[in-house]
């Protein structure tokens, strides 16, 4: 059987990585000896060591829920059902199409067989207002909307009905904490839950100010700090970051922008904190990179700065065409 080879320690990032691209087997089970780890896949793969190795077969179960509803569904509704969810701790999050709204509750049903988690909810609405929080209606399960979710080592507290979170987020997190170093100094203008400061100050020994305007996000936050043991400092502060940022006596060594669709709405703000040489770790939905370099070269040239791209990057997709993208710059004056 074709493997992917890696050291132990990089097991689970790989297995993550490889499944959120479809290039896993989930036909065979995962191999580990003394010092590797071997994951199935069906092809070779750029920049992997892929071996031969004898693998166990999985258990025959479903390996999705619209296996469970093809005696309830037809291919066709089955075919127009989205069978990717949001997996957020012990909670689902579906998305069901408008034509399949009369079989809610059977597909409810066929997602908490199948990813055995408390509760089932179904997207109601796009995410919406300052808050950035969407209507969820409940399907199946136990009506509680309060979970914890665990992410490199974090555990992150929300409420799914009061605050908004990706786990889809969770590699782009990840790289952004280790490209920070200890003493730096870090603004989060949009920080929700917390999940760039937790997993951030979990593994360095930093000063985050963490800012969002909903004040349930801050009140988890607030109760993430306390279920985790940092390394770091968090700060936090409920409030309009516009607004707020007018009473911070300190500029920043990195500045982190993950509101995609206003975010450059906040780079004078930004650009007016940020220390001399400093990084910016801004996101937006765009096709392509130019528009977000352009936002950031034009916010800076107003107060005679400089932009120097370090990276960029698409952190995953939100619609034909259009990408979360992540653009990592350096400002100077």
């Amino acid at each position: 059987m074709k493997c992917v080879k890696v050291p132990l320690k990089q097991l689970n990032d790989t297995r993550i990585k490889l499944m959120e691209n479809g290039l896993m087997n989930m036909e065979y089970k995962i191999k580990a000896d003394k010092d590797y780890g071997y994951i199935p896949v069906d092809d070779d793969i750029d920049d992997y060591e892929i071996v031969d190795i004898d693998l166990e077969p999985m258990k025959k179960v479903p390996h999705n829920f619209s296996e469970i509803l093809k005696d309830e569904l037809t291919p066709d509704e089955i075919e127009n059902l989205r069978t990717s969810f949001d997996t957020i701790g012990d909670v689902v999050i579906l998305e069901i199409p408008e034509d399949l709204q009369d079989k809610k509750q059977i597909i409810g049903d066929a997602a908490l067989k199948f990813t055995k988690r408390k509760a089932i909810y179904m997207k109601k609405s796009a995410i919406k207002g300052t808050t950035r929080v969407r209507d969820l209606e409940f399907l199946s399960g136990i009506d509680d909307s309060v979970t914890i979710h665990k992410e490199h080592g974090a555990r992150l507290k929300l409420d799914i009905r009061e605050v908004y979170f990706s786990p889809r987020l969770a590699t782009e997190r990840k790289r952004v904490m280790e490209s920070v170093k200890d003493g730096e100094k870090i603004l989060d203008m949009f920080c929700g839950i917390g999940p760039f400061p937790i997993v951030i100050a979990k593994n360095r020994n930093v000063d985050i100010t963490a800012v969002d305007i909903n004040e349930s996000a801050i009140y988890y936050l607030n109760e993430n700090i306390r279920l985790n043991k940092l390394k770091g400092n968090i700060q936090t502060c409920c409030g309009d970051i516009g607004k707020v940022s007018k009473s911070f006596k300190t500029k920043f060594d990195r500045i982190i922008m993950n509101l995609p669709g206003l975010a450059y709405t906040f780079l004078d703000v930004a650009v007016d904190l940020i220390e001399d040489g400093g990084i910016i770790n801004y996101y937006e939905f765009s096709d392509s990179y130019e528009q977000g370099i352009k936002r950031l070269e034009v916010a800076c040239g107003k107060v005679g700065k400089e932009v120097e791209i370090i990276n960029t990057r698409k952190v995953k997709s939100t619609s034909p065409g259009e990408w979360h993208v992540a653009i990592d710059a350096r400002i100077k004056k």
